[in-house]
């Protein structure tokens, strides 16, 4: 794929983050331009065509747009903004009231996304994904990676999608539409794995990285998760069991929080308790 040329001078910078910036077009609200930072060729490019990808199996996702280069020879994505959008934890912490509502509708959103059958010879298999993280880990003791390794290589397979970092602020809706967003991580496995996030996001992460990533208090994320959970998993089925069931995959996430922190996360690691 071939970048599109395009000049900084039409765009203003309207936000940064750990791989680049964000740019909103200067005359028209529906453009916006992710600019990654400089040497960064093949990360944008993989993003490009892992969305396009994504997008063709009808996956609910914004189209893709454009990869691109600047005149100063940096590379990035632009693509149209949805305008009036909400995600799912912005509108639950801006509307508690309707907590049931919102965690029922993203509930069945993943459900929707985890029953799509994938080519598994065109998408990484989210297993592999761990091996490399668990073999990269410099915290868990070889003895703690076996047990991991064992546990990862006994979950049942599936060849189902998996969103690969399923947050409810990465589903949002506008009107009467419905999508999932940053889809980076996108990959085919074990439903269980991408659920794992949910449990993370909405129980075992401290409430100050809660109410500041996630736009409401600890409790009602926690509530979130008591709406969801019936939904997802069946009415019939005890919360207990159900958290006892995910709660080791949220705890796999840990592989993820230590390679971005690069220390230890007893927080996260206490989940794993049930395998190590």
């Amino acid at each position: 794929m071939e970048p599109v040329p395009v000049s900084l001078s039409d765009y203003v910078l309207s936000g940064g983050g750990a791989n680049g910036e964000s740019y909103d077009h200067r005359t028209d609200p529906e453009v916006m331009l992710k600019l990654y930072f400089p040497g960064k060729i093949q990360q944008p490019l993989d993003e490009m065509m892992l969305a396009r990808k994504v997008y063709d199996l009808g996956i609910p996702t914004p189209e893709p747009g454009d990869y691109v280069v600047t005149e100063d020879g940096r590379f990035g994505i632009r693509f149209r903004r949805i305008l009036g959008k909400k995600s799912y934890s912005r509108a639950t912490g801006d509307d508690p009231a309707n907590v049931e509502k919102y965690a029922t509708e993203f509930a069945h959103m993943c459900l929707k996304l985890h029953s799509v059958h994938v080519d598994t010879n065109v998408f990484e298999n989210v297993k592999d994904r761990y091996y490399r993280l668990l073999e990269a880990n410099p915290f868990f003791t070889a003895a703690e990676k076996d047990k991991l390794g064992r546990f990862i290589a006994d979950t049942p397979d599936e060849d189902t999608a998996i969103h690969g970092d399923l947050q409810y602020s990465n589903a949002i809706f506008a009107g009467d539409k419905r999508y999932f967003i940053d889809l980076g991580d996108f990959c085919y496995g074990n439903h269980l794995f991408d659920v794992g996030m949910v449990y993370l996001c909405c129980n075992l992460t401290p409430a100050p990285f809660i109410e500041e990533s996630f736009h409401m208090p600890k409790s009602l994320a926690m509530e979130f998760w008591r709406y969801f959970a019936p939904v997802y998993f069946g009415s019939g089925i005890p919360l207990s069991d159900i958290n006892e069931q995910i709660r080791p995959f949220a705890g796999l996430k840990t592989l993820i929080i230590e390679r971005d922190t690069g220390e230890p996360m007893p927080v996260f690691r206490e989940a794993l308790s049930s395998i190590l």
